[in-house]
């Protein structure tokens, strides 16, 4: 079983180690490469109001990938639990130093070792252009082992927990700021969820909507002591999880940096996702989550 998204595998595929990414959501930035075929996709506040994603693949690596960005407070905590990889443009001093002092083996644009890995892109402009040969990332690095399974996971969609214990909903509505409010639509043909921004279908490069297994909302705070947003991911909170068309009210908890995020209904026994691809939108306290019928 693929560590990420519980889907079947051949005996002895998906043992790669992940490898994650800081990618830009500016809308100078899109349409993204790679992102179509992540394992687990974070959605995180930052500064104005606007989101970036940490981005892991692992049962698929992408040629390329990108365009990345720099680092932020909060990615150590979201990244540690995968160990592997995690490529990035830079970042503030103090907020590099965090990462490093994890254990994921950090990959950062503009040093030696990344010469021939990270590369800016003609067809976007700076600071939006830094992509990354990701198959190449990850053969540089044999010796990573795969990451831990991050969720429990059904053995199809219409066993998942949402699926059967969940209420109907087409649509999942959510809103990080006045300026950052993506949605994700039940496409009963294709048994995903696609996704939108400020009503506008996201694609990726390849011109395919962006799409996702299950979507996992949870609500966190923020903390601006730092001088940029960081989502506080270590603690507990609610959630909402919607798999099959269908989506179930749930409490997250993670204790520690390198810890999964657990996920319990009401009665607290372990929610199981649907095997396939995840986004885990990272919701402020202040924000909301609308799962319309």
């Amino acid at each position: 079983m693929a560590p990420l998204t519980g889907e079947s595998v051949a005996a002895g595929a998906a043992v790669n180690p992940s490898l994650a990414a800081k990618i830009d959501n500016h809308k100078e930035a899109r349409p993204q490469v790679g992102l179509d075929r992540t394992d687990i996709v974070f959605e995180e506040l930052v500064e104005g109001g606007l989101t970036r994603y940490v981005a892991v693949w692992q049962s698929d690596i992408p040629d390329e990938i990108g365009p990345v960005r720099s680092i932020r407070p909060m990615d150590p905590d979201i990244v540690s639990a995968f160990g592997g990889i995690i490529a990035y443009s830079g970042g503030q001093q103090r907020f590099v130093a965090l990462m490093q002092a994890t254990n994921v083996f950090n990959a950062i644009h503009g040093q030696k070792a990344t010469a021939e890995t990270f590369y800016r892109t003609t067809t976007k402009k700076a600071p939006h252009n830094v992509l990354v040969k990701a198959v190449q990332v990850v053969a540089e690095h044999p010796d990573l082992p795969a990451p831990q399974q991050q969720f429990a996971f059904a053995l199809d969609t219409a066993s998942s927990t949402a699926a059967k214990d969940g209420t109907p909903a087409s649509t999942v509505n959510l809103v990080f700021s006045n300026a950052s409010a993506p949605s994700w639509a039940w496409d009963s043909s294709q048994g995903k969820y696609l996704r939108a921004q400020l009503g506008v279908a996201d694609l990726d490069s390849n011109g395919a909507q962006l799409s996702a297994t299950n979507v996992i909302a949870i609500f966190v705070g923020i903390d601006t002591s730092l001088g940029v947003p960081k989502t506080q991911l270590i603690g507990s909170g609610e959630a909402w999880v919607s798999s099959g068309g269908n989506t179930i009210h749930a409490t997250w908890s993670k204790d520690a940096p390198t810890s999964v995020i657990r996920l319990v209904d009401d009665q607290g026994v372990t929610l199981r996702l649907a095997p396939g691809n995840s986004w885990i939108e990272l919701v402020p306290s202040s924000g909301s989550v609308t799962a319309v019928p």
